[in-house]
């Protein structure tokens, strides 16, 4: 059953398709008066787009109601399965499970295209450290020679991508995983908070109501493209360097007077400010915490725990794996700084 992505109150129909498929009428939710979900009527590209930008009722489209069928008003008669309640309900668990099926699809074409891209991500991050060791941090990003040089695909090359594909697919699991554990600890605990805490019975949210774990995995699939696609652009393009020889760009403090504003200022600094660490560890930790937020829909103490607890989970495999994906002490510690998500 869908939800209003406004409420989260459970609809049976989003919408009523008449004599062809472009001649629909939005269903309005009965407990907030409002179009239960005006998703339906919006192209890939604006879904995309409110994806990027995290917004609340576009995770509840695509968990919940992507795929609902909607309610035909054409004026033929019902067949004799649907008109008994048996055959609704045999009909409606049959529906049930070829969504739970195409959901489990999804999750692995998902799968498949974000941690490629995350593998050439960190390819594209790694690569310099396999290939010219010496190269100073953060000056070893600015120089065209040097990318020029590790975009050449040779069989070293499609070696260490190949380690660094296998290792995102390996912490990959083991992050969902200690994320479905605690998530599955977390409901049973935030149940037991609230069944003792109220004495009359707590109305169960549309939410947790269409609760499947299937939908760990998928919410943070979509919350990671928010991350990743920053990482794509910071990956094709970098900063440039202010000199001939590489020099990375730094703060003029004779600007201002006051050294506190100096001092704060030089943060930004190329050689002080990784760009690629803060927008995978605190941007990508912040959209997965708001998809979970979205799915599990409990207290964001509880949130951030389970974060907390896949961040473990993908730490310590991380770990196992970084002298092998890695090569080498100095890669295997930069691994490691990535790992986190």
């Amino acid at each position: 059953m869908a939800i209003c992505i406004t409420c989260t109150y459970p609809i049976s129909h989003l919408y009523t398709v008449y004599e062809s498929a472009y001649n629909l009428r939005l269903e309005q939710c009965s407990k907030c008066l409002k179009f239960a979900d005006p998703y339906v009527e919006h192209d890939s590209l604006t879904l995309l787009l409110d994806l990027i930008l995290l917004k609340r009722e576009v995770y509840r489209h695509l968990i919940y109601n992507r795929g609902t069928e909607p309610r035909k008003a054409l004026g033929k008669s019902r067949t004799s399965l649907e008109e008994s309640q048996e055959g609704a309900d045999k009909l409606a668990a049959t529906k049930n499970q070829q969504r739970e099926k195409d959901r489990w699809w999804l999750i692995l074409k998902l799968a498949c295209g974000l941690i490629t891209v995350d593998a050439f991500i960190r390819w594209a991050q790694l690569s310099k450290l396999y290939f010219f060791p010496r190269a100073v941090a953060f000056s070893w990003s600015l120089d065209p020679r040097i990318s020029a040089d590790v975009s050449r695909w040779t069989v070293e090359t499609n070696i260490v991508f190949l380690r660094i594909l296998i290792g995102c697919l390996i912490e990959t699991f083991a992050f969902h995983g200690g994320v479905m554990v605690a998530s599955y600890f977390v409901l049973a605990l935030s149940d037991l908070f609230h069944s003792r805490r109220s004495i009359s019975p707590v109305e169960i949210s549309g939410v947790r109501q269409q609760f499947k774990f299937s939908l760990i995995p998928l919410t943070i699939f979509y919350s990671s493209l928010t991350k990743l696609f920053l990482l794509f652009l910071l990956t094709i393009w970098r900063p440039s360097a202010s000199k001939p020889g590489g020099s990375p760009y730094y703060w003029d403090p004779s600007y201002y007077s006051s050294p506190i504003v100096s001092r704060a200022l030089e943060i930004w600094d190329e050689d002080k400010l990784d760009r690629e660490w803060v927008v995978r560890n605190v941007l990508g930790g912040m959209a997965t915490g708001f998809g979970l937020r979205v799915v599990l829909d409990c207290h964001p103490v509880f949130t951030t725990v389970v974060i907390l607890v896949g961040w473990l989970a993908k730490t310590v495999v991380a770990g196992f794996l970084k002298n092998w994906v890695g090569g080498d002490e100095h890669s295997g510690d930069k691994w490691m700084a990535y790992s986190i998500p």
